[in-house]
């Protein structure tokens, strides 16, 4: 059986849902849909739009309103939804949830961003200090374990247009990019590179200066996986004909 699982970083669920969003994943077909950075509370949009559409809705706001946040829909109830990671700080910003089902787990995420300053730049290193602790914890506990979520990291040169120019700025740090590598080293898998070598590639364009019509963008959203379920995988994409948001979906076909 193939699953579809797709992950978009929505930059606003209310907003998405006013360029097309429910009528675009319907067309999809996604078993399960997660979603970062939904800005927004169960009750401040209508549920109903994506429970009609068959999916269970699950959902791990931050407390600030307007800010954050991380959803996962799925069309097959999951037997535990996990909402948080354990550390208050990360938390309150509603930044991981996690959906496990009979086969499989897929943990969601929305990583910090540190490009407001340096604050937000410390808050990011400490994320990712803790996370990859907490990423392989998860993993020995569900082996079979899928990572979704915008990352806010470039791994390498081919994941940006302009590597060059972007080398001290936040997402492509030499640390960001060594502690990605230190991510894939420690037991996970860049599915969409195992299908897909070519350059040009992003999935997150600046509103700035037309760059996603020129192609100027970062690939920083990633759907990653234990190596134990490397020989489930079936087909990884980049859909970046999906425009409800300044990044665009990546989509995983795993077979179970």
């Amino acid at each position: 059986m193939i699953k579809k699982i797709i992950s978009y970083n929505v930059n606003g669920i209310r907003a998405a849902l006013l360029k097309g969003l429910d009528s675009w994943l319907d067309a999809t077909k996604a078993d399960i849909f997660c979603l970062q950075e939904i800005k927004a509370t169960p009750d401040q949009l209508d549920v109903s739009i994506f429970e009609n559409l068959g999916y269970h809705c699950y959902w791990n706001p931050a407390l600030k309103k307007g800010y954050s946040g991380t959803a996962i829909f799925a069309k097959q109830k999951p037997k535990n939804i996990e909402i948080g990671c354990g550390i208050a700080k990360y938390d309150e910003e509603g930044r991981v949830i996690r959906a496990d089902f009979d086969d499989f787990s897929v943990m969601n995420v929305y990583m910090p961003s540190g490009s407001s300053g340096d604050d937000r730049q410390n808050f990011k290193f400490e994320w990712m200090d803790d996370f990859i602790i907490y990423a392989q914890k998860i993993a020995k506990i569900y082996p079979n374990l899928i990572i979704v979520g915008d990352y806010n990291i470039c791994h390498q040169s081919i994941d940006i247009h302009n590597p060059k120019a972007n080398e001290k700025t936040s997402g492509f740090l030499p640390e960001e990019r060594a502690w990605m590598q230190q991510f894939f080293d420690s037991g996970f898998v860049d599915t969409f590179r195992m299908f897909n070598k070519e350059p040009h590639q992003y999935t997150w364009w600046s509103y700035r200066a037309g760059a996603r019509g020129k192609n100027l963008g970062w690939r920083i959203d990633y759907q990653s996986c234990t190596i134990a379920m490397k020989d489930t995988l079936v087909r990884a994409a980049i859909l970046p004909e999906a425009k409800h948001s300044d990044h665009c979906p990546t989509l995983l076909e795993i077979e179970i």
